[in-house]
């Protein structure tokens, strides 16, 4: 153990022996630290300082701390680089659920239209399709097509869905639906 413990409770330690060559080691009398100043005749003449801290330095960045000129920015690169891709699938979601969501809308507008049209198949195939195209155009659908076919009505809408969504044309749902028969 290189400490002891006084009456306190803490820990007092030793001393650490300096490191020679760093500040405050003491110099060894028969080694020189500097070359000779002889034949120079001022400062101004001495060879320029390029250590930490040199203005050299701060010029062309310290390579032992923070990686090489060339990498500097790189970081930001990157943060740039996840914030876009972020962005893209925020924005390919939010498409997505705009076009799910006209495609529900198509498809209840649909249902709808079909069970109407299906309660009036009965006074004829312009009665049931007239009656579907009403409900259908209450639901913000537009009817595509209607088919009575012996007492079924098969409805198709088209939905416009709104956002990015919509460059890709409108969302269609099928439908069909026949009159109910009770025992």
């Amino acid at each position: 153990m290189t400490g002891r413990l006084d009456l306190t409770g803490s820990a007092r330690h030793r001393p650490r022996p300096p490191v020679p060559g760093h500040r405050g080691a003491k110099r060894d009398p028969n080694t020189r630290s500097r070359a000779p100043t002889e034949g120079r005749s001022s400062d101004r003449e001495r060879a320029p300082n390029h250590g930490p801290g040199s203005e050299h330095e701060r010029e062309r960045g310290s390579d032992h701390n923070r990686g090489s000129v060339h990498e500097r920015g790189s970081a930001t690169v990157l943060a740039v680089g996840v914030v876009a891709t972020l962005v893209v699938l925020a924005g390919a979601f939010a498409a997505l659920g705009q076009a799910t969501a006209a495609r529900h809308r198509a498809q209840g507008a649909a249902d709808a239209a079909a069970l109407a049209g299906a309660a009036r198949v009965l006074l004829g195939d312009g009665a049931a399709c007239e009656a579907a195209a009403e409900l259908a155009a209450e639901g913000g659908a537009d009817i595509e097509r209607c088919v009575v076919e012996d007492l079924e009505v098969t409805v198709t809408v088209t939905v416009e869905p709104s956002g990015i969504p919509a460059a890709f044309g409108p969302a269609r749902a099928v439908s069909r639906a026949g009159p109910v028969m009770t025992h």
